[in-house]
Order: C-alpha cells, then structure tokens, then sequence
C-alpha cells in the first residue's frame, strides 16, 4: 500500500482549506482532491454508478469541492472501492482540516428523504469510532449492496479520526435510506468543519490536543 498526499493547511475561513491525497494497492488506485470550503462542485468517477451518484449529493449538499478519480476490482466486487474511497476522503478530510484551530467540532443534523429520515451526528475531535444503524427492507439498488454504505463511514470515520453515529430512523426504499444518509452525513460533517468566529486560534477541546 502507498499513500501520498499534500494539503494546505490554515487556521481561517479566509482561505480553502483543500488536500489531496493518493492511495494506490493491488486492488485500488485513487486519487482525490477536498476543499471543505466549497461551492459543492463534484467531478466524481469510481466505477460504480450508484456510489457516484452518492458523492455527488454528498459534495452537492456539504458544500465541498470533490474530485475522485477511481479505480477498482469492481469485477470482484464494489467492496474495495468503496472502502478505500471512504479511507481516502477521510484523510483528504483530517489534513484539510489541518491544526483544527476554530473548527465547531461537531455536527449533527437530522434529513428526509421522501418516507426515510436520517440522522448523524458527529465529532472531529481524532477519536474513531462508528455506530451505524441504517437497514432497509430490501438491501440493494439494482447491485449495489446498502451494507456497503456502512463500510464505507467505518472507513472514512476511521481516517478521519471521527466518532460518526449515522442512524436511519425509518424508511422503506433503499434509494431513498442510502440518499438520506449521504445528504445528511454531508450536511452534519460541513457543521462539524466550519469555522466558528468566536474560536478564533482556539483549539475545541480542553485537552490542549487533539
């Protein structure tokens, strides 16, 4: 496995806070570009068109910028795809986000989609962790398995350094829980990165570290 990435890394709103990181093993070969203060402009490519169409709700609704050029052994499975995107976006994430000086930290929102409603909630703050429940009557859009989207947080959530709770509260069309999910994972995640006025130069914990 090798990774290489670069970011530039600024403790304002003034300026983008963008990375780009590369991830390349003997099943995958991604690079992707984040900027966290964006327009929601996404030039997305995986190989798996479902999950396309998920990232780019996801940069739609987040406001970020997102680029992802992706490729996989999706004649295997989409599984390796998916997660090492979800690896790699969240590491975009941790090193765009850089020193963390004034950033909220937490994010939760709460989003319907048609007869499913979402909510996420969600910490920056470096500690991992991942409690997903999200199932649908019927699993799959067309050969897309939902349980993917679950690996898909884990991983990012882990690269990241996140505590992600993502919860489906109800829904029935597994379009519409996947839809909802993303959307609202990119809506709690823009709250979690912004910067707060007030906290200028701060760091949003009281450890001194994150």
């Amino acid at each position: 496995m090798a990774i290489r990435s670069s970011s530039r890394r600024v403790t304002s709103a003034a300026a983008p806070r963008t990375a780009t990181v590369t991830r390349k093993t003997a099943e995958t070969a991604i690079t992707l570009s984040l900027t966290l203060d964006g327009s929601g402009h996404a030039q997305i490519e995986t190989g798996v068109p479902f999950f396309d169409h998920m990232l780019t709700l996801f940069a739609k609704h987040g406001l970020f910028d997102l680029s992802i050029k992706a490729r996989g052994d999706t004649d295997v499975d989409y599984h390796h795809t998916v997660e090492d995107v979800g690896l790699v976006l969240g590491q975009a994430c941790k090193e765009a986000l850089g020193g963390m000086l004034g950033v909220r930290r937490y994010g939760f929102f709460i989003l319907p989609m048609d007869e499913s409603l979402a909510r996420v909630v969600i910490d920056v703050g470096g500690r991992p962790h991942l409690v997903y429940e999200a199932s649908a009557p019927t699993m799959f859009v067309r050969d897309f398995n939902l349980v993917l989207v679950k690996e898909f947080c884990r991983a990012f959530s882990n690269a990241l350094g996140a505590n992600l709770h993502v919860k489906l509260l109800y829904g029935e069309e597994p379009h519409h829980v996947a839809e909802a999910v993303f959307k609202c994972l990119a809506r709690a995640l823009d709250m979690a990165t912004q910067i707060d006025p007030r906290a200028a130069g701060l760091l949003p914990s009281t450890k001194g570290k994150i």
